[in-house]
């Protein structure tokens, strides 16, 4: 199992306090040995790391960069119901892409995220991905992550 704050450490990232939900929902849920996020967004310290659509206002590289930051906020949304040293496997990454009519590189956006976990779970941080072009999302975000993650069982 990876130690995830000092892998984080190693790229000079720590793991954030879980965002609050912008509406009615949780922002995990843990069922068995599996936890599911809700979509996370590139929220630092509770505001908008950037906004605007990739492709335009964003670049692929900066959109990839925030793809990162929703993956933190996953895993800070992890941390609400399990902790982050439990996890064995990332099952399943959804990356939403906020694109500019003609965008097709949500897979290179989406890699922000897959290489986050890849980093610091290894061979465990290879995940089932999906890289989806929307039209619109939340605050005008221009990525949204969402995170399926198996973890230890509970010992009680």
């Amino acid at each position: 199992m990876a130690d995830v704050r000092a892998k984080l450490a190693e790229k000079g990232l720590t793991l954030p306090v879980a965002a609050k939900p912008l509406a009615a929902y949780t922002p995990a849920v843990k069922t068995g040995n599996i936890v599911f996020t809700a979509g996370q967004l590139p929220l630092v310290n509770g505001e908008m790391a950037q906004t605007g659509k990739v492709g335009a206002e964003v670049s692929v590289e900066e959109a990839k960069h925030l793809a990162e930051i929703c993956a933190l906020n996953a895993l800070a949304a992890v941390e609400l119901v399990a902790p982050v040293d439990s996890i064995v496997q990332v099952v399943r990454i959804v990356c939403y892409v906020n694109g500019a009519p003609g965008f097709v590189s949500q897979p290179a956006v989406a890699n922000g995220a897959s290489e986050l976990f890849m980093h610091i779970f290894g061979d465990a941080g290879i995940a089932a991905r999906s890289a989806l072009g929307v039209a619109e999302l939340p605050l005008n975000s221009p990525v949204e992550v969402e995170l399926t993650v198996e973890v230890l069982p509970a010992i009680i």
